[in-house]
């Protein structure tokens, strides 16, 4: 059966958008776009599916509208209870970790929500913090250290806001929380395991003699790692910490050589702060083989937009190694370079050329 005409109306809306995109720079990727909606629009979708597509659209332009501006620094994602009161030590130890990532240049991420996020939002302060709220019929009133402020976001689902948690943030910080905080952090170790998101420091944190991260730990190694439905060294994609001070300095030291990482085709290209001294290439393919679906890690020469030279690791990298690929950015983050200590800056993002 053939689809009735468009009234006039909708024509001329679609005419005014398509030559908007005419000479957009990225206008063949928007047209792909329009042209899955329009494959949509063949489908048997009803009125709750365009809702969906509609608030999932509406999302992630929000999402980019905010954090756009922004993203030359690195952010740290926040996790934690919603239900922690004001008087409890991880409270306080919000507190610290905002603020000791504010002072060491980072901005923060949280939920929006009271607990541990208020305490993340309230401990970095409103100009250098961003709060992802969700629609819930409760626990979920954005808190009065970032309510009102123009980096409030409020999104209709929670895809679209753990999208935006992973694709913004440099580093996740996990606080003792519940059903939520543990999705978040699972959502994470799966993405990162299975390459979905680029290699981010995770650091589990909690007041010294709260034993909440050791029993984690203890299920993990019991319920998972001893039974093969992980590898040994999948437990490098994250650590734990104590204090305020030890998770920033892990995340920190994550950047102090390392600086970014992204695909181009099957390759896995890791950009660096720095050139590496003489030497250091054979002995990195003779620690990290097993890293190599085939060929050797090759350096690349790039140029910082400092204009420094710096090196970029290339390699076919097998990517059921996620665990080994951390292994490989501690080891370059431990190297005792002749130069100036690149850890200088390392909460600047710095964007990969094309």
């Amino acid at each position: 059966m053939q689809a009735p005409p468009l009234p006039d109306a909708i024509r001329n809306h679609l005419s005014d958008l398509a030559r908007e995109l005419n000479d957009h720079s990225h206008g063949e990727v928007a047209c792909r776009v329009l042209e899955t909606l329009v494959r949509i629009s063949r489908s048997d979708a009803d009125a709750s599916d365009w809702e969906i597509i509609d608030g999932t659209l509406a999302d992630m332009a929000d999402g980019f509208r905010v954090f756009h501006p922004h993203r030359s620094t690195r952010k740290v994602a926040i996790f934690g209870s919603a239900r922690t009161p004001v008087g409890d030590r991880v409270y306080q130890q919000g507190i610290e970790v905002a603020a000791a990532a504010v002072a060491a240049g980072f901005e923060v991420m949280t939920g929006a929500g009271g607990g541990v996020m208020e305490a993340a939002n309230r401990g970095a302060g409103s100009g250098q913090s961003f709060g992802l709220n969700v629609d819930l019929p409760f626990e979920q009133e954005s808190n009065p250290y970032i309510s009102g402020c123009d980096r409030l976001l409020t999104f209709r689902y929670f895809h679209t806001r753990k999208l935006f948690f992973l694709r913004e943030t440099d580093a996740v910080v996990v606080l003792p929380g519940g059903f939520g905080t543990l999705d978040e952090l699972f959502e994470a170790l799966t993405l990162i395991q299975t390459s979905r998101n680029p290699p981010v420091p995770v650091v589990l944190v909690c007041p010294d003699g709260d034993d909440y991260w050791h029993r984690w730990h203890a299920y993990v190694n019991r319920a998972l790692d001893d039974r093969g439905l992980i590898s040994a060294e999948d437990r490098q994609i994250y650590g734990t910490a104590h204090s305020a001070e030890e998770a920033v300095r892990q995340i920190r030291r994550f950047y102090r050589v390392f600086d970014a990482s992204r695909f181009r085709g099957d390759h896995l290209q890791l950009l660096l702060h720095c050139s590496l001294p003489a030497g250091v290439l054979d002995d990195l393919n003779r620690r990290f083989a097993d890293l190599l679906l085939s060929g050797r890690i090759c350096s690349l020469p790039c140029s910082g937009p400092d204009g420094e030279r710096r090196d970029c690791l290339e390699l076919l990298f097998d990517q059921r190694q996620v665990g080994r690929l951390y292994e490989l950015i501690h080891h370059l983050n431990s190297l005792d370079l002749p130069s100036s200590d690149p850890l200088e800056h390392p909460e600047r993002r710095v964007a990969l050329a094309p």
